[in-house]
């Protein structure tokens, strides 16, 4: 373990054991079964396993484990929605789902005590993530604007329409405008456009004029009403939103929690930077 760690290794694969030690696979298997029990290795797929860093004592595990052990899966991928939110504090729920994004198709799986689910978008989606470090480990993962842009286009993987403002109202207090309205033409989505749009105003996010403009020119380009919500009309609910012609089938007690949350420390950039 030592000499993996003081070759900066973070992660093993059972073939690379055999190597290290010069054992047949059976005795390899033992070794690992042993330091899987001592709490060293984590299962993360088939043959491939998470390093726990000395530094950090065999007690190491958690949440954060369990996204370095998901980051092992299968790449290229990010972890995203609502498990990018948690991690950067843009939401208050907790949950034992990580959401997976990867080009590729496969079944979902259980890491320690979460849930890791995979989730295929299409290729021009599959952006705006970067590399950030969980528990000495780096993992993949969205980006603020890229997450609030994602949990915006799919509430259902972010705790529903009302907790996906909420996230957008925390990501506004330090958004980079000019980075999210680029994010969102490169998606090519006005159904997405105008759902960011109105959800924008609607929680007073602090959108220089030229990009709102930029933005709301981009969504009417188009005569179909994007829908905010379920697809069936029920009660009570905000309805259409000429604007940015937007069908909210959400109630105002549903967004009540974002409201005035979108006003501190905005990052704006000049029209010359456009």
């Amino acid at each position: 373990m030592l000499a993996l760690a003081e070759r900066n290794e973070r992660a093993v694969t059972r073939q690379e054991i055999i190597g290290i030690l010069d054992i047949s696979p059976e005795a390899a298997d033992h070794v690992i079964r042993s330091l899987r029990k001592k709490g060293w290795l984590e299962r993360a797929s088939w043959g491939k396993y998470l390093l726990i860093p000395p530094e950090y004592g065999p007690e190491a595990l958690g949440e954060s484990n369990v996204l370095a052990l998901a980051s092992l899966i299968t790449a290229p991928y990010y972890i995203g929605y609502g498990t990018a939110a948690t991690h950067y504090g843009m939401t208050t729920q907790h949950r034992n789902v990580v959401w997976l994004v990867a080009s590729q198709h496969l079944r979902h799986r259980r890491v320690l005590n979460a849930e890791i689910k995979i989730v295929n978008p299409s290729a021009k989606k599959f952006f705006g993530f970067a590399a950030v470090e969980v528990l000495g480990f780096e993992v993949q993962m969205s980006d603020r604007e890229k997450t609030a842009i994602d949990c915006v286009d799919r509430p259902d993987l972010s705790g529903g329409v009302s907790e996906a403002a909420y996230v957008l109202a925390r990501a506004c207090q330090k958004m980079d405008w000019q980075k999210a309205i680029d994010y969102l033409l490169r998606m090519d989505s006005v159904a997405l456009m105008r759902k960011f749009g109105w959800l924008v105003d609607r929680i007073d996010g602090d959108i220089p004029d030229h990009l709102r403009t930029r933005l709301l020119d981009e969504a009417r380009t188009r005569r179909s009403v994007a829908i905010l919500g379920p697809k069936e009309t029920a009660k009570e609910v905000i309805g259409y939103q000429s604007e940015w012609k937007v069908r909210a089938n959400v109630s105002e007690s549903d967004l009540a929690d974002s409201d005035g949350l979108a006003k501190r420390h905005t990052i704006k950039r000049g029209p010359t930077e456009c």
